[in-house]
């Protein structure tokens, strides 16, 4: 008995076979296009997503044997997208992106109706997908009025894989339409964004059997069946079932391209107001809260870009000992800010430049302020009475100890990081398919995986690092007006 967990990403799919303990057994990766026809549009056709996964799988079964004992299939997908399909089920346009910000208008006029935070849990952002409806409805009224279903992009492969429209609620909860503490659909939420519920898939929780395999594909696959398709999950929900972040305070922080600092709760305590994400999480009865910051490591590569040397080479000249604050700091905002400020205009700074400044210096005040953008997250989230236990670090970043040991120490908590191997979406995936096939226990699944290092903060560098941090947060109101 295998698994199969697939993470529909933003640039490609990645299909991971794993065994009846959870443990990897092979994966594959393919890619599709990504259509920009304009500043700030971000674009995919369905049908490139099938024909990842159709690629996928062949190569799966031709590589590894085991394939042909698939008895689940887990899908988790990037959030927020716009998959609309007529009534024959076909695409009428493709699908617009989490990351398209076209939709601003309307996002800002539905955010302002009064019963949108208070039954999302969030703030309406543009790159959530009732403001896309809304787009489309002003500026493709044709289109609008020909569709039958709209899904999410991972909806769209369970519908692939199933027949059946149906979406798992920690997806749903990223639409601007989910009663997010009840786990349903809104019908108040649904009117103001003038859709019906009946153009909404059925919604599942994503340790639920959402159906099983089509009979089409269990013979193109070469499969005896039946397959069950779990509700599946979005990205982050995928990937704290991955880490096994499922009980209150767990959770583990992203240093990717974007920062990432995600708990789960054990119950939904939204707050809008810090743009803090609260969605349903991939098992019952549980939420996520997550904070985001748009340029973590993004913010090293773009130093790294215009300075001429490596990530890697800049960490490295600032030696193995965490240093105390620099005086040079960083407001990491190349790319606007998501959480605590819901900024999209805000841009990037240095700060306390003098012509003693060294390119360490630089690299120092990058590192540093990413973590205090980090810590923003942490602090909007003690507003909820979240308490942060020990999260794993993760992501391309974690290459660099001095900056995972210098946001134990501005978090002011332990921080693990994970021995290598398999800990992402594509494995909570994999691990949702266990739970809806065999009908196991979550929590017996979704196991935390081992550690390769258990990191402390430094204790004698708290309160300067939380000293630079008060001077961090009164410094955005100063290059917000002056930009």
């Amino acid at each position: 008995m295998v698994f199969l967990g697939i993470d529909l990403g933003t640039s490609g799919l990645r299909a991971l076979l794993v065994d009846a303990d959870g443990s990897p057994i092979g994966s594959v990766e393919r890619g599709y296009k990504t259509s920009q026809l304009r500043a700030g549009w971000s674009e995919q056709h369905p049908h490139g997503w099938t024909q990842a996964l159709t690629a996928a799988v062949q190569e799966l079964r031709a590589t590894y044997p085991a394939f042909s004992d698939v008895k689940g299939i887990g899908v988790s997908g990037h959030m927020h997208g716009a998959v609309l399909l007529d009534a024959t089920a076909a695409p009428i346009r493709p699908c617009i992106m989490w990351n398209d910000t076209r939709s601003s208008d309307e996002a800002a006029r539905l955010d302002a109706i009064p019963e949108s935070r208070a039954i999302s849990g969030n703030i309406i952002f543009p790159g959530f997908t009732a403001p896309k409806l809304e787009w489309v409805r002003r500026h493709e009224p044709e289109n609008h009025a020909r569709i039958s279903k709209v899904l999410l992009p991972a909806g769209y492969l369970n519908w692939y894989l199933t027949g059946d429209f149906v979406s798992d609620v920690s997806d749903s909860a990223g639409t601007g339409w989910l009663d997010v503490s009840a786990r349903r659909w809104s019908d108040t939420l649904l009117e103001t964004g003038h859709m019906s519920i009946d153009q909404m898939p059925r919604l599942v929780e994503g340790c639920d059997a959402a159906g099983h395999l089509r009979s089409e594909l269990l013979s193109d696959w070469g499969l005896s069946g039946p397959v069950t398709v779990a509700g599946g999950a979005g990205d982050n929900a995928a990937a704290a079932c991955g880490i096994g972040a499922l009980s209150e305070g767990q959770g583990f922080v992203s240093l990717g391209t974007s920062g990432v600092l995600l708990l789960a709760r054990d119950d939904c305590n939204p707050a809008p107001d810090t743009a803090l994400h609260t969605f349903c999480h991939a098992v019952p009865h549980r939420w996520y809260q997550m904070g985001v910051m748009l340029s973590a490591t993004n913010s090293l590569n773009w130093l790294s870009r215009i300075c001429g040397h490596t990530p890697a080479a800049l960490t490295a000249a600032l030696g193995g000992s965490l240093q105390p604050p620099g005086s040079v700091q960083f407001l990491p905002y190349l790319s606007g800010e998501r959480t605590p400020h819901n900024d999209a205009q805000v841009r990037g700074a240095f700060i306390g430049l003098d012509t003693q400044t060294s390119l360490a210096d630089l690299t120092r005040a990058v590192l540093e302020g990413v973590a205090f953008a980090l810590r923003d997250s942490a602090e909007a989230m003690k507003t909820t009475g979240a308490q942060i236990e020990a999260p794993a670090v993760i992501g391309g970043g974690t290459a660099s100890r001095y900056w995972v040991e210098m946001i134990a120490t501005v978090l002011g908590t332990t921080v693990s990081l994970p021995k290598g191997g398999e800990f992402g979406a594509a494995l909570g995936a994999a691990r949702l398919a266990m739970v809806a096939a065999t009908g196991a226990v979550p929590e017996a699944v979704m196991r935390p995986p081992e550690h390769s290092e258990i990191i402390p903060p430094q204790t004698n560098l708290v309160a300067a690092f939380d000293g630079a941090y008060d001077r961090f947060k009164t410094a955005f109101p100063a290059i917000r007006s002056a930009q």
